[in-house]
């Protein structure tokens, strides 16, 4: 009776328990956990070679040499593939299993007692504990790597300031060997004017459980003592209490005296602005003005606050400041420059004129704007003032040109009366006089002259109407040959060789009716001052000059000149060398004028009695 409890009680152990006798290790008893085990196929008596179910070859092997050995033995999670519910694949469960071999009264081995423990929950447990370990190492070899390879000293304090840990870089940085004491030569190592601060702190923040983030100035290797910031965190353990504190120290020296400088700039711009007897501001990328220069306070009367965000567009005059507003709103927009030029009120309620410019700036420290309003009223009216007067000037001008061709013109007419009366004197009255035939002479010279004089006004007043003309692109000979055209009677009359040579630059981008009129005063003063011993000889010369910019030379065998003012004379209006040569003394005036006004010059070599070479520098 007692034995069936027993086995009623073994057969439902969540323990799995099972008896195998004789060195067969056949089947005896078998709970039903152990059947579960097995897969449910343990036939009594048959031995459990036949019938492994989930065990495996090398767990029957070990069962043989514990029945043979007659010492117990425990495999410890031990994995059995246990099939799954329908349709699913098997999982592994993991068992402790005891051998025990079953003795008799003399001790020998009958067979063994096996008992299996389900220790899947443990087993898993412990391998979930194992690769966790695994990952911590790993992570926590690399941290050690990241700490010992980054450019900051990393350290760890506990709650009484004693350093735990330093990186590398703590050596490398203060030059202190492996052996010295960490926790007595760090705070010797500080500026003495930095130390007792960075004690106090750093004591205040372990006491409080905090962080701390400060600055101060650490000696170098080199002995020199370099700014660092030091920041670190609490490690906190239950119940939120600080143990370990966990930071690095990094060198800021560079920019700590770039900040510096930085802000000594930023005083001396704001002091020189604050100097200058102008209106100076700046503004941020939205457009709105965050600073006013010390002028312009004193200027408008109102402190920075009663200016406002936008204050230069309040003190304008009414009627521009819509204008004003939007070409602002416009430059913000599309960051293009602004320029304006306005009436801006002052003080005293003044309203003068302005130009106000602003440009956008992008650094390191964003977009920013920065204006100027410069009180130009005095210039503005003074340009008025000039405005008028030359306009009146050109008006006068154009006046007397006016006058001086229409006189000359409408004196032509009086003129050709004269010489027709005085032609038909010659022919019809007799007189007697000695000096008849001087006197003729001396009259008929006279209105020559007068004609010549009022012909050379006219072109003169011509040739300054068309200083203006259009350039283009010339070839120079075949305005040559037009010009030689228009004096073909003066060069048959003195039977001058003319030897043109254009080759080297042929071509000039020059108005043709200044080129002409040149052209026409320097041939026709050559053929005009000729020598009487002998034929003109003239040679016209187009050339590059070293730099590269066209010249032009005409050298006659003429009277030549006596120069004053070296190779570079002024030549002056009805200015005549050969007073017995006729004239008006205005075509070297002209020549002048014509090169002056399109930035050329003229040069002038001469010498009397042999010939004169004239330049024409066409352009400086």
């Amino acid at each position: 009776m007692r034995e069936q409890q027993l086995q009623s009680i073994l057969r439902h152990m969540p323990a799995g328990i099972a008896t195998l006798l004789g060195p067969e290790l056949r089947y005896g008893f078998v709970n039903e956990a152990m059947q579960a085990l097995l897969g449910g196929d343990t036939p009594e008596g048959q031995p459990l070679a036949n019938h492994l179910g989930t065990l495996a070859a090398d767990l029957l092997e070990v069962m043989q040499q514990v029945y043979q050995s007659g010492r117990p033995y425990v495999a410890k999670a031990y994995a059995l593939p246990l099939p799954g519910e329908a349709g699913q694949a098997a999982t592994p469960r993991y068992f402790d299993l005891a051998l025990e071999p079953l003795q008799d009264e003399d001790e020998q081995t009958q067979g063994l007692l096996l008992f299996a423990v389900d220790v899947t929950g443990q087993e898993e447990a412990r391998q979930r504990a194992h690769e966790l370990a695994l990952e911590t190492r790993r992570l926590d070899a690399r941290l050690r790597v990241l700490t010992e390879t980054a450019p900051q000293i990393t350290f760890s304090v506990d709650a009484d300031g004693q350093y735990e840990y330093v990186s590398p870089q703590w050596y490398y940085f203060t030059g202190q060997p492996p052996t010295a004491d960490l926790n007595a030569i760090w705070p010797l190592l500080i500026h003495p004017d930095d130390r007792l601060r960075v004690l106090y702190q750093s004591d205040a923040a372990r006491a409080g459980g905090i962080g701390w983030s400060f600055e101060y100035r650490l000696r170098r290797h080199d002995g020199q003592y370099r700014w660092v910031l030091s920041r670190a965190l609490p490690e906190l353990h239950a119940p939120d209490k600080a143990v370990f504190w966990h930071g690095a120290v990094t060198e800021i020296h560079d920019q700590r005296e770039l900040a510096e400088a930085l802000r000594r700039g930023e005083a001396e711009l704001r002091f020189l602005a604050d100097s200058i007897a102008q209106l100076i501001w700046t503004a941020t990328a939205e457009g709105f003005i965050d600073y006013y220069n010390r002028h312009t306070a004193e200027y408008t009367g109102r402190t920075p606050e009663e200016l406002g965000p936008t204050g230069w567009v309040g003190l304008l005059d009414p009627s521009e400041q819509a204008a004003a507003a939007r070409r602002w709103v416009q430059s913000v927009a599309s960051g293009a420059d602004y320029e304006g030029l306005y009436r801006m009120r002052r003080h005293d309620g003044v309203y003068r004129w302005h130009i106000i410019r602003a440009r956008r700036l992008t650094d390191s420290r964003g977009l920013r704007w920065f204006g100027t309003c410069t009180d130009v009223d005095d210039q503005h009216r003074l340009r008025e003032v000039l405005q008028s007067q030359y306009d009146e000037l050109a008006r006068t001008n154009r006046d007397l040109d006016t006058f001086v061709y229409t006189a000359s013109h409408d004196l032509k007419q009086p003129l050709f009366n004269l010489r027709g009366l005085f032609e038909e004197l010659k022919r019809t009255a007799t007189f007697h006089d000695p000096e008849q035939k001087d006197i003729l002479v001396m009259v008929d010279e006279a209105l020559r002259q007068l004609d010549s004089t009022l012909q050379e006004l006219a072109a003169t007043v011509q040739d300054q109407r068309e200083l203006a003309t259009p350039t283009e692109a010339l070839d120079l000979s075949s305005v040559v040959e037009e010009v030689l055209l228009g004096l073909r009677t003066q060069v048959q009359e003195t039977q001058a060789f003319i030897d043109i040579q254009t080759q080297e630059a042929p071509t000039l981008v020059y108005g043709r009716a200044n080129l002409r009129s040149v052209l026409h005063n320097l041939l026709s003063n050559a053929l005009k001052f000729a020598h009487p011993a002998r034929a003109p000889h003239i040679v016209l010369t187009s050339r590059l000059s070293p730099t590269g910019k066209p010249e032009l030379t005409v050298r006659d065998n003429g009277l030549g000149m006596r120069l004053r003012g070296g190779t570079a004379p002024a030549f002056h209006l009805f200015e005549r060398q050969h007073p017995r040569v006729p004239g008006a003394g205005v075509g070297l005036y002209l020549v002048q004028r014509i090169l002056d006004s399109h930035g050329g010059h003229l040069e002038v070599s001469s010498a009397v009695n042999e010939g004169t070479t004239f330049t024409v520098h066409w352009f400086e």
